[in-house]
């Protein structure tokens, strides 16, 4: 699997263990591997950089996978926003040397390619909750990006036949998620406050938004559904079907939390074109799989939170050592 040392990757390689099965996994050189922490000694890392189209080629000429999950992509939209030519030559000609790789070298693994709902932007009231059938709007280089991967995917599958399974992952969340993304971002915050090492004031961008919130453990298992029971060539969104605007998840922070603390509007935090609503009719998948989340947003808010007051915690013990 591509992007093993980030969140869904480390998440997904936990699961994969759980299932039997043997997990290599690449990593960019001086990766960080702190979300591998509890399974790096039982499963194989692989330096690839998958933007270079020569090491890609051998790290699968090496392992002949049986299975590929690419998860490993540039995937801030407010980084985008900033560098849009490395997240899309990343994104896409990444997906491309993994294509290129397999058909050279003979190979014929399940691929799943994991894509994102930023790819349908700013959609009319009339088409949410959003299906697979709904057209392209992205708004962003990110989603621009996933965008041309679904397509390339699709592409290589009619006129190849690679084993190309895509999904739509709507908005997800929970341990080990990096800190610019919103639900982590605030629960940083809140620990923050608590541990007294921020002012008692919670930064936000636009709460009004509306997203499809997933946790992260109930994603990485179906990635995993959808190279055992999905058809190839065929897309599927992976989402609950429910909406949560983003101020949601500040309540749910402060009903866990004593912390008194002020929100502030940032306006360096809002994006210049943001899809109000993003909720995804998942229907396909679920019958196509038996998949349904298992995990509340609830749920997954707290362990976040929780996830970060150790982090800081364990900052601070070691700052004190």
């Amino acid at each position: 699997m591509t992007g093993v040392t980030g969140f869904a990757g480390s998440h997904l390689a936990e699961f994969l263990l759980t299932q039997g099965a043997e997990v290599h996994g690449t990593e960019r050189a001086g990766s960080k591997n702190d979300n591998l922490a509890a399974i790096e000694k039982k499963i194989t890392l692989h330096v690839c950089d998958i933007a270079d189209a020569a090491a890609v080629r051998g790290v699968l000429q090496k392992i002949k996978p049986d299975r590929i999950f690419h998860l490993a992509a540039l995937s801030s939209v407010p980084a985008s926003l900033k560098a849009p030519a490395e997240v899309l030559i990343t994104n896409v000609m990444g997906e491309l040397n993994i294509f290129e790789a397999v058909r050279h070298l003979g190979i014929n693994p399940f691929i799943h390619i994991a894509g994102s709902a930023e790819v349908y932007g700013a959609v009319p009231p009339e088409e949410i909750p959003i299906k697979e059938t709904c057209l392209f709007r992205p708004s962003s280089p990110y989603g621009v990006s996933k965008a041309a991967q679904d397509l390339l995917a699709f592409q290589y599958y009619h006129s190849y036949r690679l084993s190309v399974v895509r999904t739509r992952g709507f908005s997800h969340t929970g341990p080990r998620q990096a800190e610019q993304f919103v639900a982590s971002n605030f629960a940083k915050q809140i620990a923050s406050i608590e541990a007294q090492r921020q002012e008692p004031v919670i930064s936000v961008g636009n709460l009004d938004a509306v997203r499809d919130f997933a946790d992260v453990r109930d994603v990485v298992r179906a990635y995993w559904l959808a190279l055992e029971k999905g058809v190839p060539g065929e897309v599927y969104n992976i989402c609950t079907g429910r909406g949560h605007k983003i101020r949601e998840i500040i309540d749910v922070y402060l009903k866990q939390s004593k912390a008194k603390v002020r929100i502030k509007e940032d306006p360096a935090r809002k994006r210049p074109s943001d899809a109000p609503v993003l909720v995804g009719d998942g229907s396909k998948f679920g019958k196509q799989t038996g998949w349904k989340p298992v995990i509340s947003f609830e749920q997954t808010l707290v362990d976040l939170l929780n996830y970060w007051r150790e982090k800081i915690g364990a900052k601070e013990t070691a700052a004190k050592d």
